[in-house]
C-alpha cells in the first residue's frame, strides 16, 4: 500500500532577533538629566547664598559705620557745657570786663519824688561795674545788654527807667576812659512773676559775641 508523499516545506525560516526595547534607555536618560539638573540647583543655590552673605556682610559693616558718628555726636552731646560766671565774678567782652554785683526785681518804680517812672510789670535792677580795659576810651551802652529767664525768653533794657535809676551818676552813653570803672544799674521792666536767670553783657559793639553770667 502506497501512502501519499507529505508536502517538503523546506527549512524553517531563520529566527529573527528580537528588538531591543529602549523604554529602558530612555528612562536611564532621563534620570541622569534629573539627576544632572539637581545637583545644577544646588549648586547654583549654594553659589547664590554665598553670594548673598557678602552683600551682609558689605551692610552690617555700612550700618557699623554709619552708627560711629552717631556714637560720637551723642558723646559731645553729654560733654558738660562749662557754667556762666556768677555774682562777683569778673567776666570780659571785647574792651569791657563786667562784674554783676546784685539784681533787685519787684520794683514798682524807679527814681526821685518829682521825676520818676512806674513800670508796665515790675523792675529788675541788676547792679553793674565796668572797666574798661582797652586802648581807647569806649561808650558803654545799655541797650545792647540782654536779660533771659530759664526758658530762654530775651528781655531788652527800658534806657528811660535806667535814667531814672542812676540819676546819682549817669554811666550810659559815657564814654569810659582806659582803666577807669563806672558803676551803675541795669533795668528791665518784665512781667510780674518773671524771674530773670542770665543776663548777656557786651562791649560798645551790638555785634560782640557777648558774656553771660547767672544771676543767683
Amino acid at each position: 500500500m502506497t501512502y501519499p508523499q507529505q508536502p517538503s516545506f523546506g527549512p524553517p525560516p531563520p529566527a529573527v532577533p528580537a528588538k531591543r526595547r529602549k523604554w529602558p534607555w530612555i528612562a536611564g536618560g532621563a534620570g541622569v538629566l534629573t539627576l544632572l539638573l539637581c545637583c545644577g540647583g544646588a549648586i547654583a543655590t549654594f553659589k547664590g547664598s554665598g553670594d548673598s552673605e557678602e552683600p551682609a556682610a558689605a551692610s552690617v559693616a555700612a550700618d557699623e559705620t554709619t552708627a560711629a558718628p552717631k556714637k560720637a555726636v551723642s558723646k559731645a552731646a553729654e560733654k558738660p557745657q562749662p557754667k556762666a560766671a556768677g555774682f562777683g565774678t569778673a567776666v570780659k567782652d571785647g574792651d569791657f570786663q563786667f562784674t554783676v554785683t546784685g539784681m533787685k526785681c519787684g520794683v514798682a518804680k524807679v527814681g526821685g519824688q518829682y521825676l520818676s517812672q512806674k513800670a508796665q510789670g515790675q523792675f529788675c535792677l541788676i547792679s553793674v561795674q565796668v572797666k574798661n580795659v582797652g586802648k581807647e576810651a569806649q561808650t558803654l551802652i545799655d541797650s545792647a545788654q540782654k536779660a533771659f529767664d530759664a526758658a530762654g525768653t530775651e528781655f531788652s533794657t527800658d534806657s528811660t527807667a535806667g535814667i531814672y535809676a542812676n540819676e546819682d551818676q549817669q554811666v550810659f552813653f559815657q564814654e569810659i576812659n582806659p582803666g577807669n570803672t563806672v558803676r551803675g544799674k541795669l533795668v528791665f521792666d518784665v512781667a510780674k512773676g518773671t524771674k530773670l536767670t542770665t543776663i548777656e553783657l557786651h562791649d560798645s559793639s551790638f555785634f560782640s559775641s557777648g558774656v553771660k553770667v547767672a544771676l543767683k
